[in-house]
């Protein structure tokens, strides 16, 4: 009863603290060196004059058996309930570990098989500062179908510098959310040279080697990852040149390139692209679709040419060579440039039939 009282009862003289060095003590923990220091304490039940050091009681078997109890228990019910979330622990505590013994031990028991990505691509969306729905509504689609892929596949949305205050604020706040936007260093343009600055960037951005295939795509074009991805899969990996050739009304036989709509190549042609930029520096100037098609003509590149026609085309409409209506097998439609061709092409691939039902909207 002594002790109870003088640990709660204390003072210090020259801090005139109540409570926490004495306490410190009676917790096993270090008092702050001022109090400790200090000769004489006074407390209401004991004498002012004289100090007494008051000895930290050891827990007993039994008290430390009662606090350790409800932890234990604790842990087992984590355990059961929740075994998936104490393997990610497990495994991020052994993340920063160097390779060797230390790092091993550390997730030893939890190791996770991982399979390694049919390719990596990496989906370049040329877009404007200003468009933050599309960029959502875009993050949204590709981001619902991720968990059906067999490859990587990451979606970044370039644009040039950026001039509105305005805009760079709200732009701003996107790269701290998503993470997925990339300035480069041009005039904001559209066939003056923006896509010559997005290729020549990559290798920079990403490192070497961090893709197998790059893709220049719009933001009023929609991508079905997995066809494209299987469609990818059978690509050859070097010297590809992948998309919807067009003129699409006929076969010219010369001068047919890929449509700007959604094209691929492999990152041997990004980095000759990079190479070859005394050669193209002042040829970036045109639809940027047939400018690409012209430095690989000129140096002969892009031999490997995959043409995916039918299965990329323009949306449903009158007087558009490319345009047929939306069949099952698609990989991309182009031309959804407002809300009700997105939702239209989104409603026939059955886009929402894994919304579950739920009081508080409909189910479409």
């Amino acid at each position: 009863e002594a002790y109870t009282v003088a640990v709660h009862g204390a003072e210090c003289f020259r801090c005139t603290s109540r409570c926490v060095v004495l306490l410190c003590i009676s917790t096993g923990l270090t008092p702050c060196k001022p109090c400790s220091e200090i000769a004489e304490w006074r407390t209401p039940f004991a004498m002012k004059s004289q100090h007494r050091k008051l000895p930290t009681p050891a827990p007993s078997v039994s008290t430390a058996t009662l606090l350790l109890l409800p932890l234990a228990l604790l842990a087992a019910v984590l355990m059961v309930v929740y075994p998936n979330e104490f393997a990610l622990q497990s495994s991020l505590a052994g993340a920063g570990c160097p390779d060797g013994a230390s790092g091993i031990s550390v997730a030893a028991h939890h190791v996770v098989a991982q399979v390694a990505p049919d390719f990596r691509l990496l989906m370049g969306v040329l877009t404007l500062p200003s468009r933050y729905e599309r960029r959502h509504l875009l993050r949204t689609v590709y981001a619902l179908q991720q968990p059906n892929l067999t490859a990587r596949v990451d979606v970044r949305f370039f644009f040039c510098r950026i001039e509105s205050v305005e805009q760079r604020l709200l732009v701003a706040l996107e790269a701290m959310r998503y993470g997925d936007v990339v300035e480069l260093d041009c005039p904001e343009n559209m066939d003056n040279g923006k896509t010559h600055s997005y290729f020549s960037s990559v290798p920079a951005l990403f490192g070497a080697g961090a893709y197998d295939f790059v893709m220049k795509t719009d933001d009023d074009t929609f991508f079905r990852l997995p066809q494209l991805a299987e469609s990818l899969g059978r690509a050859p990996r070097e010297d590809l040149y992948y998309g919807c050739m067009v003129p699409c009304d006929y076969v010219r036989g010369w001068n047919e390139y890929m449509s700007g709509m959604g094209y691929v190549i492999s990152w041997d042609l990004v980095e000759w692209i990079v190479a070859a930029a005394d050669q193209i520096r002042n040829h970036t100037v045109g639809p940027e679709d047939r400018t690409l098609y012209s430095w690989f003509s000129g140096a002969g590149k892009a031999k490997n040419r995959m043409d995916v026609k039918p299965a990329m085309y323009d949306f449903p409409q009158r007087g558009a060579p490319c345009a047929h209506e939306l069949v099952p097998d698609t990989i991309a439609v182009h031309r959804l440039k407002n809300n009700f061709r997105w939702s239209t092409t989104l409603k026939y691939f059955n886009f929402t039939a894994g919304l579950e039902p739920s009081k508080f909207y409909r189910v479409v």
